[in-house]
């Protein structure tokens, strides 16, 4: 009983349709290619098509249009000035890479100096924590003592001066309008007194 055979895998199939392309040095269309590659690279016809096109896409293999007609084709130079030119374009990009972890690495390097776990500094950490505390007590005692300001008691002094002065001008009101109505009507002031609310022993404030 004979082995199964095992199938080509993808990257094997592009090794084996660049061979055929520098083998042959020629220009192909994919139709004469689907004929050749089965029988001289034991690449299946049904796969043809994609492996030219994933060749192309990697500028591996070059194509245009002639007419009515697609070709392709590749040629060894052109292969290695490819690979070069990628090649160099990695290069290049791994090194902007290395160079922004080196940086990366001096900044966390940079970041960490003064901060490592030292008798020293948890000493200073306690300390810094402890002060913070202390500044939340003195700011509760500043404000249970703001009553006791110099600056907030003349506040209220004037205050209650203003109260005490607009207080007298409405009395004055009261009793301007009371004495009108009194003499207009001719209205006892205790029968004014007890249908307006008016208390009896109202006076100004000293």
């Amino acid at each position: 009983m004979s082995a199964k055979r095992k199938g080509v895998s993808a990257e094997e199939k592009r090794t084996r349709m660049l061979q055929l392309f520098y083998e042959k040095q020629d220009f192909f269309q994919l139709k004469e290619l689907e004929k050749i590659a089965p029988k001289e690279k034991g690449i299946i016809a049904q796969s043809v098509k994609d492996v030219v096109q994933n060749l192309v896409d990697d500028g591996l293999v070059d194509t245009d249009k002639i007419g009515t007609s697609v070709y392709f084709w590749a040629f060894p130079n052109k292969a290695k000035h490819t690979r070069k030119r990628k090649i160099d374009e990695l290069s290049g990009k791994l090194e902007e890479r290395n160079k922004t972890l080196k940086r990366v690495r001096e900044n966390l390097i940079a970041s960490k100096c003064g901060r490592e776990d030292t008798t020293h500094r948890t000493e200073i950490l306690e300390k810094l924590s402890n002060l913070k505390s202390r500044e939340t007590e003195l700011k509760k005692k500043i404000q249970s003592y703001q009553d006791s300001d110099p600056e907030v008691i003349e506040q209220m002094k004037a205050q209650i001066k203003e109260a005490k002065t607009a207080a007298n001008r409405w009395t004055d009101n009261i009793f301007a309008l009371k004495s009108w109505c009194k003499n207009k009507f001719c209205i006892d002031g205790q029968i004014l007194d007890k249908q307006f609310g008016i208390p009896s022993e109202m006076d100004y404030l000293d």
